[in-house]
């Protein structure tokens, strides 16, 4: 029997061997988002108890020590009976339940329970001690189950205040994109975004701008966010007899389009989205396939006046955003000077 089995195939074994490892793995994350979803679930009950039973008997915070010594003893197995967890879980409650009150239909009080219940502990703690408002808590509970974010890539996110800047930039798609594209394009677009992550001086021209977020493609993709996949910069076309060069080129696997991104290191000028326009055209034209979506623009300014914007893009053929960036530090360019070229350290 051992050599009949042996005989088989081995690519039908390893195909068999793959497929079975894959059902395992579905399996486990599937019990571990029912697992963690059943211990938030105690603790928004637990929370909930303790809330009311402090305001009924008008017990002190007295009350919070004696009860996580008490749950220890009786559960010492299980995690997360200690005196500071419980007061988490009390504040997590507590943060949400006027929200919830606020809210007519079950429907919608029950959709926010289970958001909230969605995502691990840690996550919910850094969420609710970090955000303002349950609007601003709930855009990061859905962005962290839709993108699936570590618990460091959400701080992050929530440092750099994505809840402010999502969404906010300048662009014409309502006109140039069918409406469930637009809604999606507008949602990927930021305003400002933050590259923060760069060290460059103040005068930078784009050339630098350009290689200083290749060269961090990584924190450059997690600033532009989820589905962006990069391709190249100074991306060549051949248009006539002339020679083109995009900044940057993406494909955003969600929009399931081609993205030009241009950059530009001084004020939104007019021109600057004739320019993008004619690149995107060009994009359509010889490299988009029958699969793709309309291929959309992203121009990246140092600044920008809306209203100029806002007229600029009003007669452009094709779907543009306008952003600016902002770099909080600057590297003194004397600093700058003294510092070794890439080049050079790679010799």
């Amino acid at each position: 029997m051992k050599k009949q089995l042996l005989s088989v195939a081995d690519s039908e074994y390893k195909n068999f061997i793959v497929e079975i490892k894959n059902k395992i793995k579905h399996s486990q994350l599937k019990a571990a988002i029912s697992v963690n979803y059943e211990l938030l679930h105690l603790y928004w009950e637990l929370g909930e108890l303790i809330v009311k039973k402090q305001q009924e008997y008008k017990w002190g915070e007295a009350f919070l020590k004696e009860l996580s010594n008490d749950l220890k003893k009786e559960f010492p197995d299980m995690k997360g009976f200690s005196e500071q967890n419980l007061r988490s879980i009390r504040y997590w409650f507590s943060f949400y339940s006027e929200y919830l009150i606020g809210l007519q239909a079950v429907s919608e009080l029950e959709k926010v329970k289970n958001l909230v219940k969605s995502i691990p502990w840690g996550h919910n703690q850094r969420i609710m001690y970090k955000c303002q408002t349950v609007a601003e808590a709930l855009f990061y509970v859905q962005k962290t189950i839709d993108n699936g974010w570590s618990r460091s890539v959400l701080e992050h996110q929530i440092e750099s205040n994505l809840y402010v800047r999502n969404g906010k930039a300048i662009t014409n798609f309502d006109n140039r994109l069918p409406e469930i594209q637009s809604d999606l394009a507008k949602q990927t677009l930021k305003d400002p975004y933050n590259f923060d992550f760069l060290t460059l001086s103040e005068h930078h021209n784009e050339k630098e701008l350009e290689n200083a977020l290749t060269s961090q493609i990584t924190e450059f993709l997690l600033e532009l966010g989820a589905g962006f996949s990069y391709i190249g910069k100074q991306v060549h076309l051949k248009v006539g007899e002339s020679d083109f060069y995009i900044d940057l080129l993406f494909y955003h696997v969600k929009l399931h389009c081609y993205v030009v991104v241009e950059l530009k290191t001084e004020k939104f000028k007019p021109e600057f989205a004739g320019k993008l326009n004619f690149y995107i055209t060009a994009v359509n034209k010889q490299i988009k396939t029958d699969y793709d979506n309309e291929t959309i623009g992203i121009l990246i300014c140092k600044d920008k006046d809306n209203i100029v914007a806002e007229y600029s893009l009003n007669r452009i053929d094709q779907p543009i955003g306008v952003a600016e960036y902002e770099i909080s530090e600057y590297l003194e360019n004397k600093l700058k000077s003294s510092l070794p070229k890439i080049e050079d350290i790679e010799l």
